[in-house]
């Protein structure tokens, strides 16, 4: 039983995470935990989800809905696609103070609670020792900014390798990956005309869900304005979109499936352009992305502006442009009541991100809902118990949980407008209320569930 990987669930009204492993006959609890909701010892996905499900639908159409995703996203539709992981990223080879840089990002790392510095802490900290020897105008400030471009073109590379990975892979299991992913997208989109704009956030360089948002006729708003070569803007309007019913005069309805998306780190795919930030026109999957940074407007820029900004332990990049924006953005949407965040592939190891997440649990109306495949350095739980408010969190941590094919399938709500759904729910209410005072007795073959729906 060693070997066999550990869940973690809490949801509802447990008070405490509950440890089970896979087995032969379902799923067994671990050893030395006990809950209400499990007759002996052993119980099966269907009673999973019959806890799960309808506690996710009622969370997922809280007044405010918020999905956090980390880079876990872009490794599951990767796997599912081309059946292994999303291309990782390798160290950073220099020659000029290699030994300082990388003994900074370990020491960086394991502040931040990491086992050791990767490629993002190596950047980090090459940055802001260019940044000093071009203060103290030191000759050597030439050729640590050469390495350091070859260093963005790598860790770029890296990113598409990735994105191309699913681009072409298979077309049967691609299909079905893109499919999962847009499944995954619409059960969180779908929210009815009278509550807020789901916002999406990303820690992630890649354009994995702007893929699938394509895919899934799904409008995302950002601050980028434009066609051409849309340009990052700071006055952020809150635009929508509305349509007008036919035959109706007044004020108008929201547009079915849009959300706000916010890229915290950057992307692969915005640039620097003197004062502005822009997004490029960069294919998903493109081998390379020099050629497409060669053209007219976007003169003397090079891999290094790039806006794929490495994650910070100390908040540097949160306090320069654009990223104070986007900080803001997480902020404003999180922090405020009757609010829900989901996190999906997020490993809790931004501590600027962490810290937004606290301030949003100081609010008693609020709800953090934690979904991961694993958890290998103990970081979730750690953060969620130095968090201190267990009634305020969920948890979906583990392979038999968070694995998104089975996620999809059947644990989140189904992707559905509502009002059709919740009329059924109260037409058959009612029917059974009617049936139960005349046999006053429940039907014991229908229940409901959370959408109001019989399984």
């Amino acid at each position: 039983m060693s070997g066999t990987p550990k869940n973690y669930i809490k949801v509802r009204d447990d008070k405490r995470p509950i440890e089970f492993v896979t087995d032969e006959n379902g799923f067994k609890l671990s050893e030395g935990q006990e809950t209400s909701w499990v007759s002996g010892d052993t119980f099966t996905q269907k009673e999973l989800r019959s806890r799960i499900e309808p506690w996710l639908t009622s969370l997922f159409q809280s007044e405010h809905l918020s999905l956090l995703a980390g880079s876990g996203l872009t490794h599951a539709v990767h796997y599912l696609a081309a059946g292994k992981g999303a291309a990782g990223m390798g160290a950073l080879t220099l020659s000029n103070h290699h030994t300082a840089i990388t003994q900074a990002a370990e020491k960086a790392a394991d502040a931040a609670g990491r086992e050791k510095g990767n490629l993002e802490d190596q950047l980090r900290v090459a940055n802001e020792l260019l940044r000093g020897l071009e203060i103290m105008q030191d000759s050597k400030a030439d050729a640590l900014r050469s390495e350091l471009e070859g260093g963005m073109k790598t860790f770029a590379h890296s990113i598409l390798q990735s994105e191309s990975g699913i681009a072409t892979a298979e077309e049967a299991k691609r299909e079905q990956a893109f499919n999962t992913l847009v499944t995954f997208l619409m059960s969180f989109a779908s929210r009815t005309g009278v509550r807020d704009r789901l916002n999406i956030f990303t820690t992630n360089y890649d354009r994995l869900i702007e893929a699938g948002a394509e895919l899934a006729g799904l409008h995302l708003l950002d601050r980028f304005l434009g066609n051409l070569m849309p340009i990052f803007r700071s006055s952020r309007l809150d635009l929508d979109m509305h349509y007008n019913p036919p035959g109706i005069r007044g004020e108008p309805r929201y547009l079915e499936g849009v959300a706000r998306y916010t890229k915290l780190h950057g992307s692969v795919d915005w640039v620097q352009t003197g004062k502005d930030i822009r997004r490029i026109g960069l294919p998903f999957g493109a081998e390379k992305v020099t050629p497409y940074i060669q053209a007219p407007g976007l003169d003397g820029v090079t891999a290094n502006k790039l806006m794929i900004y490495p994650n910070a332990a100390k908040d540097r990049e949160t306090a320069d442009y654009p990223y104070v924006e986007l900080f803001r953005d997480l902020a404003a949407a999180v922090c405020r009541p009757n609010s829900t965040l989901v996190t999906y592939g997020y490993s809790f190891g931004d501590e600027h991100i962490n810290r937004v997440i606290r301030d949003m649990l100081t609010i008693p109306s609020t709800h953090l809902v934690v979904i991961s495949y694993d958890d290998p350095l103990g970081r979730i739980m750690k953060t969620y118990e130095d968090m201190g408010r267990p009634s305020q969190i969920s948890l979906l941590i583990g392979p038999a949980l968070a694995d998104l094919a089975i996620l999809t399938e059947s644990y989140l709500p189904k992707a559905a407008i509502d009002k059709t759904t919740f009329r059924m729910s109260e037409l058959l209410k009612q029917r059974w209320g009617t049936s139960q005072t005349e046999d006053k007795k429940p039907p014991e073959s229908v229940t409901l569930s959370a959408g109001g729906l019989p399984e």
